[in-house]
């Protein structure tokens, strides 16, 4: 199971998520995540499908699943590392795109271009567990209040009760309407939840969407 110091939800979260609101992150985008953006834009040049994103996509195999089931968009699979993102087994979908990219500046470049999602899935990202790495959990990372500005329906999946407590706390705070729940699956989505769901770890998820 996961070692962590923290058992609740982190006291300081909603001031930091509050002053990200404030002080919008502004790190430069890296090169290579500006070329994998410069990709998607040639693609949806010819694809006019509507845009679902798989943020820390690992191996693409969400991505695919989620191609299959929802066969009229396009949707965009992130993972910073190209080792993992190697192992993808490809399907004979042609609505799913791989790119290897850091999600958050990725996020940014979405949101300057105009750009919005009918969903976005973040399924089992780090978690960071030490109280002190709050600010590198997605939620606590300075890109995500511009998440609000992408709109669509949200999904967030962790083996962490805490996280996904902290995930909807933060996600009320940018206008994200929802509620988290634990769950079972016979059909998981990424290797982390077949680990996890074979393990016997509770499995908890965060679903929700922005209204304008």
């Amino acid at each position: 199971m996961l070692k962590t110091d923290q058992l609740t939800p982190h006291p300081d979260l909603a001031a930091i998520v509050q002053q990200h609101q404030r002080h919008p992150w502004k790190k430069p985008c890296p090169a290579h995540t500006r070329a994998a953006f410069d990709r998607l834009l040639e693609r949806c040049g010819c694809d006019a499908r509507p845009l679902i994103l798989d943020s820390f996509c690992g191996t693409g195999m969400s991505t695919a699943i989620l191609a299959e089931r929802f066969p009229n968009a396009l949707v965009i699979g992130l993972d910073q590392s190209s080792h993992r993102l190697g192992k993808h087994r490809a399907s004979d979908r042609d609505n799913y795109l791989l790119l290897q990219a850091e999600a958050e500046p990725f996020w940014y470049c979405l949101a300057e271009a105009g750009l919005t999602l009918i969903a976005h899935w973040i399924l089992y990202p780090n978690p960071w567990p030490k109280a002190s790495q709050l600010k590198r959990r997605v939620h606590g990372h300075g890109a995500f209040p511009v998440l609000a500005q992408l709109g669509g329906e949200m999904e967030l999946r962790t083996n962490w009760r805490v996280f996904a407590e902290e995930f909807a706390e933060a996600a009320a705070l940018i206008g994200l309407s929802g509620a988290m729940e634990r769950f079972s699956t016979d059909d998981p989505m990424t290797l982390f939840e077949r680990k996890y769901h074979k393990r016997g770890h509770d499995l908890w998820r965060f679903r929700g969407a922005f209204f304008n």
